[in-house]
């Protein structure tokens, strides 16, 4: 694969380029034998069913591979995100419709489909501390009294994998641990460098006997575009959070001279922090516009921004 494809694929996380890779089932498996507690040495087993934005209007999933009766949906968290649940049951049901169409069943005929048993994870590197796993269930999503009542049920298996995290699970998967170090370099390195210098350094700095070393520097100028965009996204949209926290607690103080001190804060902050998100969305289109010469609708799709949302922030820029 060269520089152009891997700079045509900016819309994805590195993590969905070496887990989603065709180039690279072997990691693939891997990655599944891992979490799944499984050997399978065949490659060519895996079929990778992934998304894509096109086809969903903004919503897809990081990676999804098949292997014989089971569908495996996995996505990346670099911060926690409670409502995945309900995000991988939209994943999933979109997966299976691509899948019944694909094999011409009929969904309204008297005919029972069989379908793959759908096993969902997410792998977690934020920098709020988490425990190794905990299972994310769409039932706290209702209320609590009726949680018992519900005809659907689903469970994503949150994995942590910060350095020192799950660490016979990782051991099991060499390129998680390398996309592990990666990561975790690219951190330290911004302690006292800027965003493509930490970068760089860490790609310099990968050791030679890494697996998906190759991979990456074959693809170096796609693959620093991809972690630029992610990181930029992260960094700006929390600096104007908090920018947006300060400005509705000065608001909030003013509110709160009217309706209560207590009420007017508490409006305010969250009217702030959502102007400071507004803020910073806007910002992230204009950088990817300017840096990489995108339109807005290609700069939006790389942000995941959904279509309905798109036109708004279009009618702003």
């Amino acid at each position: 694969m060269s520089d152009v494809n891997a700079t045509e694929k900016y819309k994805d996380r590195l993590f969905c380029y070496i887990f989603g890779s065709e180039e690279h089932k072997d990691w693939s498996l891997s990655l599944y034998n891992a979490v799944n507690g499984t050997s399978y040495s065949e490659p060519d087993m895996i079929s990778i069913e992934t998304l894509t934005q096109v086809l969903y209007m903004g919503m897809h999933d990081d990676v999804a591979l098949m292997l014989m009766d089971e569908l495996n949906l996995y996505e990346h968290q670099a911060s926690f995100n409670p409502n995945l649940p309900l995000r991988m049951l939209q994943y999933i049901a979109n997966i299976f419709e691509v899948l019944i169409t694909l094999q011409k069943k009929n969904k309204y005929g008297s005919k029972l489909i069989l379908l793959p048993v759908p096993k969902l994870f997410s792998f977690y590197n934020g920098t709020t501390d988490k425990p190794e796993e905990m299972v994310l269930n769409l039932s706290d999503s209702f209320p609590e009294d009726k949680r018992a009542e519900s005809d659907i049920q689903v469970r994503v298996r949150m994995i942590n994998i910060n350095p020192g995290k799950n660490p016979d699970l990782v051991k099991k998967c060499r390129p998680l641990e390398e996309y592990i170090w990666t990561v975790s370099a690219i951190r330290e390195n911004r302690k006292q460098r800027n965003i493509e210098e930490s970068i760089d350094k860490a790609l310099n700095d990968m050791p030679k006997d890494f697996e998906i070393r190759p991979f990456l520097m074959a693809n170096r100028v796609g693959v620093k575009k991809m972690l630029l965009t992610e990181y930029n996204e992260a960094e700006t949209m929390a600096l104007f959070k908090e920018e947006g926290r300060e400005e509705g607690l000065k608001e909030g103080i003013e509110i709160g001279i009217e309706k209560g001190i207590e009420e007017g804060i508490e409006k305010g902050i969250e009217k702030g922090v959502q102007k400071g998100i507004t803020k910073a969305t806007l910002e992230n289109i204009q950088n990817l516009m300017e840096t990489l010469k995108f339109s807005a609708k290609e700069a939006m799709d790389a942000l995941k921004i959904t279509s309905e949302d798109q036109k708004e922030y279009a009618s702003q820029l």
